[in-house]
């Protein structure tokens, strides 16, 4: 089964051009990963700050493979300065069947 995510997390006032270079520079390592379906970088309409990342991994290896990959963590480290919350917030999404 697929594991499908929404990472959010609000950029800094004034931080947001670094924060879209950061997430989009991130985003074409993940899209190569093997178990990536997914990964759609998005900003609320109403609130420019507010990223939204939906994110889609074939199974739980795969998103475990992409929590492991190397660029994650000075990715993360990168972004932490710059956001309003301590680390994005991941809500873990089901299907509605």
């Amino acid at each position: 089964m697929n594991k499908t995510l929404l990472a959010e997390f609000t950029a800094r006032e004034g931080a947001e051009d670094e924060v879209a270079r950061l997430i989009l520079e991130y985003a074409r390592k993940v899209r190569e990963e093997e178990g990536n379906l997914a990964f759609d970088v998005y900003t609320k309409a109403a609130a420019p700050r507010a990223f939204w990342i939906f994110e889609v991994y074939r199974d739980d290896d795969a998103f475990q493979a992409h929590i492991k990959a190397p660029y994650g963590a000075p990715f993360n480290a990168a972004l932490s300065p710059l956001i309003e919350e301590d680390a994005s917030v991941l809500t873990f999404l089901d299907p509605v069947t």
